[in-house]
């Protein structure tokens, strides 16, 4: 068989993930819709193969999941999508953390749970290492220094040429980066947070420890588990069929505060001749702590929309527009 090059790197914008080497596309598709389990999942093999070719089409190299998405139905999907494109070209992340069954060791970040895990994601990603292995969670249980010692080794074997980490307080990871430090392993290369523009937390915890220590961000929920499309009504209940309809958390995005934030977007989208989608990626990608959102087009339709952001220019007045609705909590800070 002949591996299959990927497509449209003339037009795709790429950049190097934090301090590394590693090129990586200026977005990222999310395959945490990939598989079954929840109403808003893409229950179609075929449906959610045909998002990741267009990808491919359209330069992505960059594709994240995980172990846990649909209890490694995601993994084998993405698998199988990739099996022919040639491996040099892609970036595959997947993260350990989260339940995988019944019993004691199937969760957490011990030693034993990653190197289980991370050769069954192996297989059923179909190759024969891991581009970026992402801690999912912190685990309170299990020493950090056990974590970072089980995950350099993973590298040694190579089996896992880079390792992040995810959603986390910025004391936990400003811990695991140090005592990676002290203790001579490799250290975490990116994070990946919640961040969008109305989830804006971050900015008063993981980004400026990323910032300071040139660590590459690649925020999930860029669209805020779709508010910021604007397909949402301010006045009416979500269909049962969108994420707010069953996800609670996503629901309580409705605030004043968010839907005076949507409203600028919108606004500026209509000046712009851009959609509310691509200008709320945009407004991400014009962060310079900010690497490569994670989109999770679930159609080939909004994958190329959301592929469209990186057409989008912003000026000054946009972003201060945009964020003007809300400000990040900060800490206190001592008076003169």
């Amino acid at each position: 068989m002949v591996a299959r090059a990927i497509g449209s790197v003339d037009d795709m914008d790429y950049t190097r993930l934090g301090s590394t080497g590693l090129e990586v596309s200026r977005l990222c598709l999310g395959c945490m819709n990939f598989g079954s389990g929840e109403p808003w999942m893409l229950d179609d093999e075929a449906a959610s193969v045909a998002i990741i070719e267009r990808a491919l089409e359209l330069g992505i190299n960059f594709f994240d999941t995980a172990n846990v998405y649909s209890r490694g139905e995601s993994e084998e999907i993405v698998g199988r999508a990739l099996e022919s494109y040639t491996r040099d070209e892609l970036v595959i992340a997947t993260k350990v953390f989260g339940e995988m069954g019944d019993g004691p060791n199937r969760q957490g970040l011990s030693r034993k749970h990653i190197f289980d895990q991370c050769h069954a994601s192996l297989e059923r990603l179909g190759t024969d290492y891991i581009d970026l292995y992402q801690i999912h969670r912190w685990d309170e249980h299990t020493p950090i220094e056990e974590t970072i010692q089980a995950l350099d080794s993973l590298i040694d074997q190579g089996l896992v040429r880079y390792v992040g980490a995810s959603t986390m307080t910025a004391y936990e990871f400003t811990k695991a980066l140090y005592t990676a430090d002290l203790e001579n392993r490799e250290r975490f290369v990116c994070m990946q947070p919640e961040y969008n523009a109305v989830d804006r937390h971050e900015e008063a915890n993981l980004l400026p420890v990323c910032a300071a220590e040139n660590v590459g961000v690649i925020p999930w929920s860029p669209l805020a588990g779709g508010f910021l499309t604007g397909k949402y009504g301010r006045d009416e209940d979500p269909d049962s069929d969108l994420r707010a309809g069953t996800d609670e958390y996503t629901a309580n995005r409705f605030t004043p505060e968010n839907w005076a934030v949507l409203e600028e977007i919108e606004a500026i989208a209509d000046e712009t001749g851009f959609s509310p989608a691509q200008v709320a990626i945009s407004w991400l990608l014009h962060k310079p702590v900010v690497d490569s959102p994670i989109i999770g087009p679930r159609s080939i339709a909004h994958l190329e929309e959301n592929v469209g952001a990186l057409e989008v220019s912003l000026t000054t007045d946009h972003l201060e527009r945009i964020e003007a609705p809300k400000t990040p909590r900060w800490p206190a800070k001592h008076k003169d």
